[in-house]
């Protein structure tokens, strides 16, 4: 009875110390599910790269509630700055989260001018704001202090309709000061401005999918039917990121687009890398009831890097300059790190802003270790530091064993080395089939040219030894032919009388 009572306090005992026990990080510390996709496009739990921090209001801020706040630019000084949409305003803050500045209005030549509904904003090197006056129909540029320097308003072209409203919604401007302005209901691509605010053209317009039965039934149907079909337009840009070379990143909100993120280059190409497992689109996997993804902001990081930001799923998705989907966080929610209504995305240091719409507040992500070590090893990467991103990668496999990335990325320093037979093992485990393939021929060349010699003594050997037996064989042939041909012969002599 005594023993059954000891065993009974043990088993007791264990149940406290197993409910007890703290939950893993990564689940105590976000309120919404990390994952990643591997080759077979299959969503696979992984480490959280980024964790909520905290979160920031209007009335944090001592400028009382923001009110259906639109976008948000970090700026080269550090500054942070707030296109506060319904209170038509831009506020300014430090990194500290201190008000620096609230920019509500200007002088225009002698009259107090404001915005109306802005919704985009840029600032430039110089600290220069290019604000997108929406509701005005203008493109307005402060100074650092608010003093106005030019306005862009309703531009004069041949090539736009005579009845054309200007109706600016995201802005961003390149070295040159070309100005590239999404707009509404403009479907020809990005407008663009050069130095002085002329229209100089568009770039970059989307590509649409004809539905060819569509198409073959649009032949055959009636006035009053065409009239109800769906026009093969493309679609609208959603925002534009510029990155330090001058290239335009820019989103459209087309569901079925499999191209929603492009690079653009002077030209208007999109050059954009897509190397990766997949297309660069969102979320691979989703619910039919929920739809794809729709990518709302981009967001040029350091070292080629570029996150994008969706408004569907409330998530955001890091790819790397090849196009690899480095990961993602974030998602719908009440909680801190979640989102009502998220609709732009911004990076200070090392931590990334969301602007959530919905909610009227600024949620700030720091980097886990996870997310750090996956940011330094694709920036050695990046640099052409292969060799040295090889710990780093293993470091990031001990935290994440199915993490393809960080496989190729040593398959890759190897083969820098010429290690090839140890890079086809890192590639057969990373699914990289073409860095698998170029490892294959090299390491099959290297063993060719390694034992050229033995090979080649060896096939020599044998050539001789063939050549010998044959030599040998068609003798012996000879010989019994001229013994079996003389033999009969002198049997009959020997029988002759």
């Amino acid at each position: 009875m005594a023993a059954k009572k000891w065993l009974l306090s043990i088993a007791a005992a264990s149940l406290l110390f197993v409910h007890a026990a703290p939950p893993p990080a990564s689940a105590s510390s976000t309120p919404y599910e990390s994952y990643n996709y591997n080759y077979w496009e299959e969503a696979v739990p992984a480490p959280a790269a980024y964790i909520p921090d905290r979160s920031i209001s209007g009335v944090d801020l001592g400028i009382g509630d923001f009110l259906e706040p639109s976008d948000m630019v970090a700026a080269d000084s550090g500054l942070i700055y707030i296109v506060d949409s319904g209170n038509g305003r831009i506020v300014c803050i430090d990194d500290k989260w201190n008000v620096r500045n609230i920019f509500n209005g200007f002088d225009n030549e002698g009259k107090a001018d404001g915005f109306k509904n802005p919704s985009g904003l840029f600032v430039d090197g110089e600290g220069n704001l290019y604000v997108a006056d929406t509701d005005n129909g203008r493109i307005v540029v402060l100074s650092k202090e608010g003093d106005l320097l030019k306005i862009i308003d309703q531009p004069k072209s041949d090539i736009l309709a005579a009845d054309f409203k200007f109706v600016p919604l995201k802005v961003a401007v390149d070295k040159a000061r070309r100005v590239y302005v999404v707009a509404r209901g403009i479907y020809e691509g990005i407008m663009q401005f050069d130095g002085i605010g002329e229209f100089i053209g568009y770039v970059g317009t989307n590509k649409v999918q004809r539905d060819y039965t569509e198409y073959v039934w649009r032949l055959l149907s009636t006035k009053a039917q065409k009239a109800q079909m769906v026009l093969f337009i493309p679609t609208e840009f959603s925002n534009i990121d510029m990155d330090s070379k001058g290239f335009v990143y820019a989103t459209n909100i087309d569901p079925d687009s499999r191209e929603p993120v492009k690079r653009l280059n002077p030209s208007g190409e999109d050059v954009l890398k897509r190397f990766g497992y997949f297309d660069v689109s969102g979320d691979i996997r989703f619910r039919i009831a929920v739809g794809p993804s729709k990518l709302i902001d981009v967001k040029v990081l350091e070292n080629g890097m570029y996150s994008v930001l969706d408004a569907n799923q409330g998530r955001v998705f890091t790819y790397s300059d090849e196009g690899d989907l480095l990961y993602i966080y974030g998602g719908k929610g009440n909680q801190t790190g979640t989102f009502k209504t998220p609709v732009a995305i911004e990076r200070i240091g090392d931590k990334q802003l969301v602007l959530d719409r919905g909610r009227s507040q600024i949620v700030v992500f720091k980097p886990t270790k996870f997310g750090s070590s996956v940011n330094e090893a694709v920036k050695l990467h990046y640099n052409g530091e292969d060799k040295l991103a090889v710990p780093v990668w293993e470091e990031v496999l001990r935290m994440n064993g199915n993490y393809d990335i960080a496989y190729i990325g040593i398959g890759k320093s190897l083969l820098m080395e010429k290690r090839n037979g140890e890079a086809l093992a890192y590639f057969k485990l990373g699914m990289d089939r073409d860095g698998y393939t170029v490892a294959y021929k090299r390491y099959r060349r290297e063993l060719l040219k390694e034992h050229f010699g033995t090979v080649l003594t060896v096939l020599l050997v044998i050539a001789a030894a063939w050549a010998a037996f044959k030599l040998t064989n068609s003798w012996r042939r000879k010989r019994t032919v001229i013994m079996s041909g003389f033999a009969p012969q002198n049997v009959k002599e020997d029988k002759a009388p």
